[in-house]
């Protein structure tokens, strides 16, 4: 029979960062995981440089049934004190933009820090290693394993979500939740690419590989989200940081809108263009839209009994106003996503009314959730690594606290 503190179920991002700090906190540590391998998701994150948080990292940028639930573990583990502990390990780094940070060499950089960091807990490290029961016993628990038996005084579940079950994604948390009475906010893909018919995008399947920036919004009122990124056409949809974001808060059945030029005032360019061109309408909008998208548009249109052919001059105003309007609020409804196989991250989870928003312990004594599967998701840029390792050092704080006491 094995014996420890704490056993933290998942060596992702999440529960390498809680097993160092737990373990250095003094407390007898094991971390468990089903794969291989360790960290996939930091090893492919970012091109394998790994985008491992946000400077502009705040409650702001995470969404779930109560985004408020996020602001003090943010608040006791902001982005500067992982940066300080990436320094401590002479890690080269550098912003790329909008606050993302990202290694300079490779995520690879990381996995080994976070695995210095266990070692130096004296962390007990087993991969390979399913747990395939846990119930309580006494003040706290018995796991069966792969390796036998394992009592201990508390558990972490670091799972993750269902997002890329090619690396090893499982439900695995969900259904501890679920044994022990908590309640799971329905999970859905999020930062994932957005698919629709195949007969209505056809026309546009032929721009795959074009990018552009955009504004793209979904929702009304207080549902309402928008974001200015890039755009992706893909041969099923659309990609790109601007989708991905989007997607996040998009719901089935509902348009999403795309400024596809959020630096030009449409409808004015197009009525001064009138008044100082004799070009052809198509050629005006090429002017102002990538080309092959003007290409495209055009067709699209040319099938509906628009002449394109005509010189802007002799365009009616309310017709370069509608077009402006189109350009500028471009409405689409996605059949649906790419899925989990897909998606950088799992929106729901663990719902956050179950938890302790200081420590992530659950209403069940002595059970904690950290990280993806738990009901808090990021924004695309590096906000969801920045979750993983505020809560886990939220854990990992309030373990020892708990763990310490008589």
């Amino acid at each position: 029979m094995h014996s420890f503190d704490v056993v933290i179920i998942g060596a992702g991002a999440a529960g390498l960062f809680c097993a160092g700090v737990a373990g250095q906190s003094g407390l007898k540590v094991l971390l468990v995981d089903h794969t291989d391998k360790v960290a996939e998701k930091i090893r492919i994150s970012g091109g394998g440089r790994c985008n491992f948080t946000n400077l502009t990292t705040g409650p702001d940028n995470f969404l779930g049934q109560n985004p408020k639930f996020c602001r003090s573990a943010l608040a006791g583990y902001p982005p500067g004190d992982f940066i300080d502990l990436v320094r401590r390990h002479e890690i080269g780094y550098h912003e790329k933009h909008k606050g993302q940070l990202f290694c300079d060499r490779s995520a690879q950089d990381l996995i080994t820090m976070l695995l210095t960091e266990c070692a130096a807990g004296g962390v007990v490290h087993w991969q390979n290693c399913p747990i395939h029961t846990l119930a309580t016993e006494g003040d706290g628990y018995l796991l069966g394993s792969a390796q036998g038996a394992i009592r201990s005084r508390a558990v972490v579940v670091a799972t993750g979500g269902l997002s890329i079950p090619k690396i090893g994604a499982t439900d695995f948390g969900y259904r501890i939740a679920r044994q022990f009475g908590l309640d799971i906010v329905e999970t859905r893909p999020a930062l994932v690419p957005l698919v629709f018919d195949p007969a209505q995008w056809a026309p546009f399947a032929e721009l795959s590989g074009l990018s552009l920036p955009v504004a793209i919004e979904t929702g009304s009122k207080r549902e309402r989200a928008r974001f200015r990124e890039d755009l992706l056409f893909t041969h099923r949809g659309l990609s790109g940081p601007a989708v991905l974001q989007i997607s996040s808060y998009w719901r089935a059945d509902t348009p999403i809108r795309i400024d596809l030029a959020p630096d030009i005032q449409m409808q004015q360019t197009l009525l001064r263009a009138k008044g100082l061109s004799r070009k052809l309408l198509g050629n005006e909008l090429a002017a102002l839209v990538p080309s092959r998208l003007a290409e495209t548009w055009i067709a699209q249109d040319a099938r509906l009994g628009q002449d394109w052919h005509r010189p802007i001059d002799q365009t009616a105003d309310k017709a370069l106003a509608a077009l402006a309007e189109q350009v500028a609020r471009w409405e689409l409804v996605p059949t649906g996503t790419e899925g989990y196989a897909k998606a950088e991250v799992t929106a729901g989870g663990v719902d956050t009314r179950c938890l302790s928003s200081q420590t992530m312990e659950s209403t069940q004594a002595g059970l904690y959730f950290i990280g993806e599967v738990v009901d808090v998701t990021g924004w695309l840029g590096g906000y969801n690594f920045q979750w993983a390792w505020a809560s886990a050092y939220a854990c990992a704080r309030g373990l020892a606290s708990r763990l310490a006491e008589p």
